[in-house]
């Protein structure tokens, strides 16, 4: 049975409509309007309070931590600094991707650790002779995603202090309402953006001064609706969407390499080694992968004004400008439709770097 998040007192207070989704567990406002059109508008034009609580959070600390987190992804965390962040996807051994999510440096022996899926006991495993402690925080921290180009000028008023240098995907300590928070320079909607984590027992004050501070910037909040049209508009893919865990896949089909999933660009082969790496390095030298041919996400991109989706294709149909076409049902009926291969992101707005 699902429960209500941290920010749940709040969350449900604006939801009008009580249309209510399931999140890890968690109830997740589908949408809070009578449309999420008016929650998008805001992530692209103003301000946007998205409640990102049900993600796996992880805090990995001791003198291997960061032996343990190389081990486990594909990115090389040694040339990760602190107060950096890195998004990762992470493999198993057969090279199939398990999960994606971010990892913060908070200090040299001190990372956090986002996942969609649980993770905690597969970094157990792979922690296996080293000294690190491994603790799961998802219950005990809250977290709350501040969306939007006016994102920036709402954090500022609500913290009391400039926030131009943090650069994108950096972090820092902070403080809103009396109340301690980290804040990193990351989001899921390609647009300018923070994502604030806070003790769950402190999340609804922080919420408050968000939403005081954000009055003057016309801010809402954003349902999980509105969050899935901004993500794939901007080329970010979702677990059990674009791609089944390996850890869940009852066959083949459903297995995924980093390189079938839009990812082989997060894959450091420099690395000396990490879970999956022989069977990547495999995969790489056949120059070819396996064969998917399906669409996942499908949607209208307000901004761009197209219909955009993801898919899997075999390597030779992968290239930017291939013509190929897609099934398509409407009311029951089929039809096919023709699309083209372009680079990711979709839409790639400046400010969200800026």
């Amino acid at each position: 049975m699902s429960v209500g998040t941290a920010f749940h007192p709040r969350t449900s207070a604006l939801n009008s409509t009580m249309a209510w989704g399931e999140w890890s567990g968690y109830f997740a406002a589908a949408v809070y309007a009578d449309f999420h059109d008016i929650e998008y508008n805001a992530i692209r034009e103003q301000a946007a309070l998205i409640d990102v609580t049900p993600l796996y959070k992880y805090e990995i600390t001791g003198p291997d931590a960061a032996r343990l987190v190389d081990r486990v992804v594909t990115r090389d965390v040694s040339k990760l600094a602190v107060d950096r962040v890195v998004y990762t996807p992470w493999c198993n051994e057969d090279g199939k991707v398990v999960d994606d999510g971010t990892v913060a440096r908070r200090g040299e022996q001190e990372f956090f650790w986002t996942a969609a899926d649980p993770c905690y006991r597969w970094f157990t495993m792979n922690a296996a002779g080293l000294d690190v402690r491994i603790d799961d925080v998802s219950e005990r921290v809250a977290a709350v995603a501040l969306q939007g180009p006016r994102s920036r000028d709402v954090l500022e008023g609500a913290t009391r202090r400039d926030w131009a240098d943090l650069r994108y995907f950096g972090r820092r300590r902070a403080e809103i309402a009396g109340v301690d928070v980290h804040v990193s320079r990351t989001g899921y909607t390609g647009d300018l953006g923070y994502e604030i984590w806070v003790d769950a027992g402190s999340a609804t004050d922080v919420w408050d001064a968000l939403w005081e501070a954000g009055e003057p910037h016309g801010i809402r909040p954003a349902g999980i609706r509105a969050l899935d049209v901004a993500r794939v508009e901007a080329g970010l893919i979702l677990i059990e969407a674009e791609y089944t865990s390996a850890r869940h896949a009852i066959s083949p089909e459903q297995h995924y390499s980093p390189f079938e999933i839009g990812l082989g660009g997060f894959v450091d082969f420099a690395k000396p080694s990490f879970v999956g790496k022989h069977a990547l390095e495999l995969e790489r030298d056949r120059g070819d992968g396996q064969q998917v041919g399906r669409a996942t996400s499908v949607t209208w991109g307000p901004t761009i004004k197209k219909m955009v989706g993801f898919g899997s294709l075999p390597p030779r149909l992968a290239g930017p400008g291939t013509r190929v076409s897609v099934e398509w049902s409407v009311e029951g009926e089929r039809g096919k439709v023709a699309a083209t291969v372009v680079p990711l992101p979709f839409l790639d707005l400046p400010r969200k770097r800026a």
